[in-house]
């Protein structure tokens, strides 16, 4: 892990010590540096858990990435940076699907002095910010979130209301690998995901979070959303390039599915 380039990735200048507020600095900068973005696998492009090709996309390529490439990348600069980190196996939307996608979310554990904290940039638009390890309604940026405990086992992130996802769960026990590479696996290669059926991409924003889902260009704020639709593939280039630094024309090339995608989904609206 080259600590120094990751830190110049997220605009961070001097080393943050491994304490609450360090985590925090580098957890907000990451997000709104690095986008959330699930283009490769759209471009069929293989995607993995493993720390080599990921550093390399994020860091050298300057690209984003989806749960497994985020919080990754997260954990492993934490660990260079003195932090004591576990990586968790999350199951987003488990309230609905039940246990069957263990393992479709990376989350990371940090233990402060302060206590115990998760540490997620790979939710999209989840928190800006590390949260603590306890029951509770939490605001972060303007958007308010809980975190309930379930049973022993798991706790529950309720997203904010304007969230794409409802929820995930987690367990404080380290994640099993073979499992988080398997839905990694999955996730880009079976028809019902929905990292193969749409394109998307998010970043935080200082108002709060820009959103791309398909056609659809949304900014959320505390407030409420705003959307508009892309009308053509050289805006998708264009605006993957200016909201989110994503340079890559062959992404054009989806356009055809982008649009049938979103003629299924909302008709002609």
């Amino acid at each position: 892990m080259d600590i120094d380039r990751y830190l110049r990735r997220i605009g961070i200048d001097v080393r943050p010590r491994p304490d609450l507020e360090g985590l925090r600095a580098l957890h907000r900068a990451h997000l709104r540096a690095i986008p959330y973005e699930n283009l490769d696998v759209q471009l069929g492009r293989p995607v993995t858990i493993e720390r080599k090709p990921t550093l390399e996309k994020i860091l050298e390529r300057g690209r984003g990435g989806w749960c497994y490439e985020m919080n990754g990348t997260l954990g492993w600069a934490l660990e260079a940076l003195g932090f004591n980190v576990t990586r968790l196996a999350g199951a987003v939307m488990r309230e609905a699907f039940g246990d069957q996608f263990a393992g479709n979310h990376l989350v990371l554990l940090v233990e402060l002095p302060e206590g115990l904290y998760f540490a997620d940039v790979g939710f999209g638009d989840g928190p800006l910010e590390p949260f603590r390890v306890a029951e509770g309604t939490f605001s972060c940026n303007g958007f308010d979130f809980n975190l309930g405990r379930l049973d022993e086992t798991w706790w529950r992130l309720h997203n904010h209301p304007y969230g794409g996802a409802k929820s995930f769960d987690v367990t404080l026990a380290p994640a099993d690998e073979a499992q988080l590479a398997g839905m990694c696996h999955r996730l880009q290669t079976e028809d019902w995901s929905p990292f193969v059926q749409n394109l998307v991409a998010q970043r935080h924003t200082p108002e709060g979070l820009v959103v791309l889902r398909g056609r659809v260009v949304r900014k959320v704020t505390p407030a409420g959303c705003t959307d508009r639709i892309l009308d053509n593939a050289d805006e998708l280039v264009r605006f993957l390039d200016e909201a989110f630094a994503i340079r890559e024309p062959e992404a054009a090339s989806l356009w055809p599915r982008i649009c049938a995608r979103h003629e299924t989904m909302f008709g002609g609206n």
